[in-house]
This record gives structure tokens, sequence and C-alpha cells, in this order.
């Protein structure tokens, strides 16, 4: 066990380096290491080329618990289901299919989908495995001979399912646990803080403790600042790399001025750093939307802020699908039903766990039913279909350029300036969708559509391929220059400055009256705080700071 930084998953290389070089490993067997992200599987990799000879690295698999599982599940599936054929539900997909099932009904509504159509919610990935491994020995037998020594990343993170699916891991493989219970921000999705504990018992496993270890920010007091937090310390210290600042009222200014000055004070002190990283983090998914279009305006006598945005993965990939109906083609009619029936998906879906408003609902269903019936009242409903049949018959006369990113934003344009909001708001989305830089497997996909035949047909299938390998993907990301996201999603990555910004009305603190939230909001304000390299800045609003700090 250690905190952020500590030299845990440095360790476990090195320990797994030792095993490898040993000789304990007989052919054809690995030591797994598994993690829950794919950006920090990435840095596992990039780290492991660092300690780890070439053909070492080769009796060494590092991969994220569902890409694990899956590879388990799309050859074993069928041994639970009875179904020779398992399709994957990918997450924008499952959203508008569940919306408007009752929640308390959503994992028997799973369940059913794969015992009865072999389609596959990725929330029952560990479920799934952990009922093969305790239900066939063989099976148990085979893959923990595969894999004879596990190492488990950001242990404390672990589900119910999850822990089960460790325990029959643990059975007859030695089990490497690296964990930070301090950095248990995930209780939402089932995390319990007994987890640790019952590792220990469960497996008489030996303890190692890094407490007070720094490697991320060595010769800072950024760790400290974080340790601090956790008591209370922190409250009139002062710290030399973390630096509060609070912002008031500032006449004729946007409230998020502070915020962009913040970040074009972290350029000038990294302008000698190359291949600097940036990362604002804020507590809700609003407030990082509301300061990305600020950051890419020029209110204020500010430049734009060129940054990426950790977007969830509904609304642009379900916006995306909208766009390859565009993109693909056909007659105007068959391009106006796909893409209306695309567009019925991403109403119903674009909020991926939350639910969706009744209105939106009404007129997804709308949608579906003109396609059955030819007939839609009420005056936007009628105007998306006009819209919809106009962008269609308009798509017939366009010619492209064979550069699959300027055609996808030509399309984009489109609808952004359609007179129908839902089209618009699938424009909106589009523009969070990280799948056509410059090598991605998406533009590349699409760009062979356009050599192969001089157009797109196939679009609709290369978007969701695409999807679908993002989703399992561990290539190494690009953190170079400036990242919007929510403090969550820091969880495992590191920059070389860290700016936490909270809103007026969007609080780190969500709910300060309520202990048990409070402890969680703490826990994720730690995990931001230590994410930094050189430095963290927090900006909070003076008129009602934040009360950790």
């Amino acid at each position: 066990m250690g905190g952020p930084g500590g030299g845990k998953t440095h360790v476990a290389l090195v320990k797994a380096r030792d095993e490898i070089r040993s000789g304990v490993l007989k052919p054809g067997q690995k030591i797994l290491f598994l993690s829950f992200a794919r950006p920090t599987v990435a840095r596992i990799i990039e780290k492991a080329s660092e300690l780890i000879s070439r053909e070492d690295l080769k009796q060494l698999e590092v991969s994220t618990y569902h890409g694990f599982a899956w590879s388990i599940l799309r050859s074993h599936a069928y041994l639970l289901n009875g179904r020779r054929s398992l399709q994957l539900l990918p997450p924008p997909e499952a959203a508008a299919h569940l919306t408007d099932i009752d929640k308390a009904q959503h994992e028997n509504e799973k369940r059913r989908l794969f015992e009865q159509e072999g389609r596959l919610h990725f929330d029952l990935f560990a479920s799934l495995v952990s009922d093969l491994l305790r239900r066939s020995d063989r099976l148990n037998t085979i893959f923990s001979d595969t894999y004879p020594i596990i190492i488990l990343d950001e242990f404390q993170d672990t589900n119910s399912d999850e822990w089960a699916l460790i325990q029959q891991l643990g059975r007859r493989s030695r089990l490497i646990a690296l964990a930070d219970p301090e950095q248990r921000i995930y209780e939402f999705r089932g995390a319990d803080p007994r987890r640790v504990g019952d590792f220990l018992e469960s497996f008489s496993a030996a303890h190692f403790d890094f407490a007070g270890e720094n490697h991320r920010s060595g010769g800072t007091d950024i760790a400290t600042y974080g340790n601090d937090l956790l008591t209370g310390a922190n409250k009139g210290r002062t710290y030399q790399q973390v630096k509060i600042i609070r912002y008031g009222f500032l006449y004729g200014k946007s409230s998020h001025f502070s915020a962009k000055t913040a970040v074009y004070s972290a350029l000038e002190r990294l302008k000698k750093v190359p291949d600097k990283s940036i990362a604002v983090l804020v507590p809700s998914k609003r407030l990082m939307l509301e300061l990305s279009d600020y950051f890419s305006s020029t209110s204020d006598g500010l430049p734009e802020l060129y940054h990426d945005v950790a977007m969830d993965a509904e609304p642009p990939a379900l916006a995306a699908g909208v766009i390859a109906t565009l993109l693909e083609g056909g007659t105007a009619s068959d391009v106006a039903s796909r893409m209306l029936g695309a567009l019925h998906s991403h109403i119903r879906g674009r909020r991926g766990g939350k639910p969706t408003p009744q209105t939106e609902l009404d007129l997804a269903g709308a949608l579906s039913g003109f396609l059955s019936t030819g007939k839609i009242r009420g005056a936007k409903r009628q105007l998306i279909v006009s819209e919809v049949q106009r962008i269609s018959e308009l798509r017939q006369r366009l010619e492209f350029t064979g550069d699959p990113s300027e055609d996808w934003l030509y399309l984009r344009g489109l609808l952004a300036s359609s007179t129908a909001e839902a089209l618009r708001q699938v424009a909106t989305d589009a523009r969070y969708l990280r799948l056509l830089h410059r090598g991605s497997v998406l533009r590349t996909s699409l760009g062979a559509l356009w050599r192969a035949q001089g157009g797109y047909r196939g679009a609709e299938e290369a978007v969701r391929s695409a999807l679908m390998q993002e989703h399992f993907a561990a290539a190494q990301k690009d953190w170079r220059g400036i990242h919007l996201m929510t403090i969550h999603k820091s969880k495992g990555k590191e920059f070389d400055e860290v700016i936490i910004y909270e809103g007026l009305y969007q609080r780190i603190a969500k709910a300060p009256q309520d202990p048990k939230t409070c402890a969680q909001d703490l826990l994720a304000l730690r995990v931001g705080v230590t994410r930094a390299v050189r430095r963290t800045t927090v900006v909070t609003p003076k008129r009602e700071p934040c009360p950790f700090l």
C-alpha cells in the first residue's frame, strides 16, 4: 500500500522483472498486470519498457479488467447462455436501450439481453467471468496456469463483481494487490472500504506499506498537501508548490475568467518545459462543458485556448452515428430513414446512465413512430423531420474532398446550422469526438473506404467498429497540452501542472452538511491535487471558498 506517486507500480514492475528473470515461468506462461483505465494501462506499458528488457516484456501482459474479461468471454460465454454468437453492447447503445426501463430492473434486463439475445453489456463482464471460473475447474486451471502471477492495480476501487472474479483467480494464481485506501473515490460504483482488509484476510497476504514515499512530485510539497487535506492540517499553512487562488466578481467579465488566466500563468511557468502537460480539473461535467466553451472563445480579451475535453462516451458516440449516416450516403429517402433512426438513439441515450426526461423520450418515440407510419404531429417534431429530409436531399449534391476529417467537419457544420434544435445538439455533442486525429483507427478506416470506392459506403460500420476499438484500446495517449476533465477522470494520470477549478455553483464539496458525501469529495480532491508533478493551483470563489482549503 502507498499514497499517490509512492512507487507502487514501479515496485510491482521490478517484482515482475525479477520473477521473469528467475526462470519461474514455464514456456507460454505470463505475468498479468490488470488496471482499470486505458490511460493507466498505457502508462504502465511505457514504464515497463523502461524497466524490463524487450525479450522479458514478452512474458508480461498488461490489460484492463474489461480487456482481460473480454478475452475469456468471447471464446467461452456460450458455456453460460448456450449461444454461439456474442454481440457487444457498447455503452452508448446500452444507454439508449435502458433509458426508459426502471432502474431497479436494469440488472435483470442486462442479464436477459445476454441470456436470450446474446447481447453483452460491459457491466456483466466481471460477474460472468467469475461464474465461468467458479463453475468450471478446468477453465480456472487453464487461466491460472497461463497467468500464475497476477498484479492488481488500484485494488481499492474494485466492486463486488470484480472482487468475486479476483477471488476465483486467486484460487490457483499468486496475487499482488496495489492499493491506496485514501484514493477510494468510486464508492458510487461499489468500491468498499473493507476491500483491502478482505484481501489480506482471504489470502493471508503479506502487507508492505510505502506510506511517505513520493516519486511523482519528489522535491515538492504536493504529496504532503494531499495527505494534510485528509486531516485538515493544510488549513492556515503555506505550501510552495500548492497555491490557492480566491477569485471574486469582475465587472464585465465571465465568472470563469480566473480559471483561464490561471492556465495562461501555468503556460508561462512551463514555457521552457518540452512536451508540457496541464490538467484543468472541475467537479462536474456541466462545468467542464461551460469551461470548454469559454476556453474556445476569445471573450474578455483572452485568446482561444486549444484543449482536449475528457467527455463521456455516449453523447459524441451517438452523435457520430448520426453524422455517419450522412457520410455513408444512399438515396435521399434511405439517408433520411437511417438518419432519423440514429437521431432516435442519440436522443434516448446521450445522457448515459442518467434518466432521460420524458419530453425527450416522447420525441424519440414520435420519430420512431414516423419511421413506421409516415405520420408525425407537433410543429417542433415536424421541423426535425423536414430538416432531416432537407439535409438528406442536400447530401445527394455534395462533393466530398476525400479527406475524412474535412468531410466530417463539413457535415457537422450542416447540422450545426439547422433550424432544428435536436440536430444542433448532435453537432454540439460531435465536437467532443476524439477519433478523427491523424493516424486514428476511424480516420484510417474512412480513408481506406474513400481510396477503394471514391466514397464512404460502409462509414456507419467503420464508426461503430472504431468506437468499440477505442473502448478496449490501450494505445499511448498523448498527454501533451491542456486537458480539461472532471476530478474523477484524473485518476491514474499525471501532469506537469494541475489547476483545480470550482465554479460559483458547481462545487467540490457538493453537500457540506453530509459527512459521507464530504468524505468522498475530500478523497477526490486529494486525488486531483496529487496528479501534479511540479505544481497544483486550486481556484475557488472568494465569497464562499471550498471548506477543505
